[in-house]
């Protein structure tokens, strides 16, 4: 018995390798064994955003025959380990306030390759139904909310600039940890029942596609305005790895594209079949990273 599965288990894995070669396949030669150009290393925060462009690239990588780790990991050890050299790189850095701290304690020791998106932004989300407007209101209607802001991973950028605002705006309010997804299902229950309810949010955010949200205005910028999402990357890469760098260098999208494959997400796809199904759309956007 044993003998004929293992007869039968070899000539499937000969077809699988044959059929992997005919059809110029990457990924299926690397799973089959075959050799690779490589590995690559990504880290990344687990925000609904970041897991979607990690697996974005992580996939074009593949496609072009190396083997790829992503990694999810908080804030501070994704930063270290870039420095480090434990990740090739990371496509998840929000600059210029977001991160900035983590970047600034790193910056000698990594390569900045610039922004990856534009037009990121991060503060306090609301309902469109809440009748205040601006963060300085929140102490009026603090029995609304609870006296609650509901967060994400503790540590997280934005997490560190809500205590700011706390502070700030000497706010009677509980910053409360959760994580992306605790987040959005507490946001998706105040919506349902048309509760009060304030969030760290940022944007691209599937969650501004599905429900009627605002951000409350930031007089005090402490927030910042504008965020971009760079691509950092390890001393050395360009050196040791230069197809992979230039890959990475080249990597650029649009907050639609990447909220396209974050709706897909939340409505139960996993992540990587969301990224493929995405590149597979947008080959001319590919080729531009690939140069090919």
């Amino acid at each position: 018995m044993f003998k004929k599965v293992s007869k039968v288990v070899g000539l499937l894995t000969v077809v699988a390798l044959f059929a992997g070669v005919i059809a110029g396949c990457g990924q299926q030669a690397q799973q089959q064994g075959a050799e690779t150009k490589g590995s690559v290393t990504l880290g990344y925060v687990q925000w609904d955003s970041e897991i979607a462009s990690t697996n974005v690239i992580k996939k074009v990588l593949e496609d072009e025959g190396y083997e790829v780790t992503i990694t999810a990991v908080d804030a501070s050890p994704m930063w270290l380990g870039v420095s480090e050299g434990n990740f090739d790189g990371i496509v998840a850095a929000w600059l210029p306030a977001t991160h900035k701290d983590y970047f600034a304690e790193v910056k000698d020791k990594v390569e900045d390759l610039g922004p990856n998106l534009r037009g990121a932004k991060i503060g306090m989300v609301v309902p469109e139904y809440v009748t205040i407007n601006s963060i300085e209101e929140l102490n009026s209607v603090k029995d609304e909310f609870q006296g609650r802001i509901t967060g994400i991973e503790p540590g997280a950028g934005v997490m560190m600039a809500t205590e700011q605002a706390i502070n700030d705006y000497n706010l009677d309010f509980t910053l409360q940890s959760s994580s992306s997804a605790g987040m959005a299902a507490a946001l998706k229950k105040a919506t349902d029942n048309e509760e009060w309810i304030v969030v760290t949010g940022w944007t691209p955010h599937w969650k501004f596609a599905k429900w009627d949200l605002k951000y409350l205005e930031d007089p005090k910028e402490v927030y910042g305005s504008e965020e971009f999402i760079h691509t950092i990357v390890r001393k050395g890469l360009k050196e040791d790895k230069p197809e992979v760098y230039n890959i990475l260098d080249k990597f650029n999208w649009t907050a639609a594209d990447m909220e396209a494959v974050m709706l897909d997400i939340d409505d139960g796809m996993e992540p990587a079949e969301a990224a493929a199904k995405w590149l597979e759309a947008n080959q001319e956007k590919v080729k531009q990273w690939t140069g090919k």
